[in-house]
């Protein structure tokens, strides 16, 4: 998902050696001051030192700096005679004031790189209650996921994705707000809380979308409700979403959609969207009041061992390139499935050898470097991907 910043530890020696760069920059400005003839005055380029320190050291070493400056002005003053003239004078005045100038600024940034952190320590920790980590393993199945938001710095959005074990299987929704960036933070928390809640009950699939439904119509409404009355303008809300349950005991997977894109289906190197002869509208537009079970019409899929699962948002079948070509997903799995192996970072393969497919993580390592390349630039949209594989005994031990 990104790499992580440096520690403050790394962060604080690299500061302290970078300080040696505007001081040897005074010393060779004083050096050249003191020997070139005397109609040539360089003090006053003195100020570049506390203005490159601001770049990377806070208030305190700005202002060292700043009166290290101020004291090598005077040296070169005393050095050349002309300690007293008023010209001298004008250029530490005024190298003073630039550079409380300057003090000032660093102690702004300061502030504003601390605030920015604490954002971000924020943003970290609504990551890991909202969206939690996939486990690697549930049960018989192999999982692996990725999630790209489209604002800048962010780490969340508005695409969302969970599981939950049954005594039967494993349940997944992935789901997608109408919208896109922080502002749609609220209606997926609202889902993905619904989907925890009632995700473990061991009833039927119909029965948790239509909880689903029901708990997000009646917080959307609140909210829409609230918003209203501060005089905001609302517009449409609703949340797209697949939900997904994989049995166990049976190669089978159970299939609900509210209006988000067909899950793609990985078997023998071949890729095929899941289409259901009739889908469900998105949850929180409301199907009447108290959603009916029969309204979510269940389609069963064969899943077999060694089929990958990957269940995506539009973010993704709707990246373009520089041409406005779309993703070609189906197309791209294929070959990347079929793609040889390179290692998985942990000394194991994770292709196809013997014809088995890439591991659940070795397919979002790929598919994740294949859509960066077609985009040629960051993400536009929020986008979320699970890739799910039923895997047997001897892949488990290699993958």
């Amino acid at each position: 998902m990104g790499d992580r910043a440096p520690s403050r530890p790394v962060r604080v020696r690299a500061g302290r050696l970078l300080l040696l760069l505007p001081i040897a920059l005074m010393a060779l400005i004083a050096t050249t001051d003191i020997i070139a003839p005397a109609d040539i005055h360089l003090g006053p380029l003195l100020v570049v030192a506390p203005a490159i320190t601001a770049s990377f050291a806070g208030p305190r070493a700005t202002a060292a700096i700043g009166a290290l400056s101020v004291v090598t002005l005077v040296s070169i003053g005393a050095a050349r005679g002309v300690l007293t003239t008023e010209n001298l004078e004008v250029q530490i005045a005024s190298l003073v004031l630039i550079g409380a100038f300057i003090v000032v600024f660093a102690a702004l940034q300061e502030r504003r790189n601390i605030e920015l952190e604490r954002a971000r320590t924020v943003s970290d920790a609504t990551q890991r209650v909202l969206l939690r980590p996939l486990p690697t393993r549930a049960g018989p199945l192999r999982l692996a996921s990725e999630y790209y938001a489209a604002t800048v710095g962010a780490h969340i959005g508005g695409d969302l994705y969970a599981a939950a074990r049954t005594q039967h299987g494993t349940r997944l929704v992935i789901g997608d707000v109408r919208g896109k960036g922080l502002e749609t933070l609220g209606d997926a928390a609202l889902l993905l809380g619904a989907f925890h809640a009632a995700a473990h009950r061991q009833s039927p699939l119909p029965d948790l979308a239509a909880s689903l439904e029901d708990s997000v119509s009646w917080g959307l409404a609140e909210v829409a409700a609230s918003d209203e009355a501060m005089g905001a303008d609302i517009g449409e809300r609703f949340v797209t979403a697949a939900i997904v349950d994989i049995l166990d005991e049976r190669p089978l997977l159970q299939l609900i959609n509210c209006g988000h894109p067909p899950p793609l289906l990985l078997r023998e190197g071949r890729a095929a969207f899941l289409e259901m002869p009739q889908q469900c509208p998105p949850l929180g537009l409301g199907l009447g009041p108290g959603p009916a079970v029969a309204d979510y019409p269940v389609s069963e899929f064969p899943f077999e061992r060694g089929d990958v699962l990957l269940l995506y948002t539009d973010g993704l079948i709707e990246a373009r390139d520089g041409d406005g070509r779309f993703y070609p997903l189906q197309e791209r799995v294929e070959a990347l499935a079929a793609a040889p192996t390179t290692g998985n970072g942990n000394g194991k393969g994770g292709g196809n050898e013997g014809g088995r497919p890439p591991s659940p993580a070795e397919l979002m390592r790929r598919l994740t470097e294949d859509l960066q390349q077609h985009l040629g630039g960051p993400v536009q949209d929020d986008t979320a991907m699970i890739a799910v594989i039923r895997a047997d005994d001897e892949s488990s031990a290699s993958n």
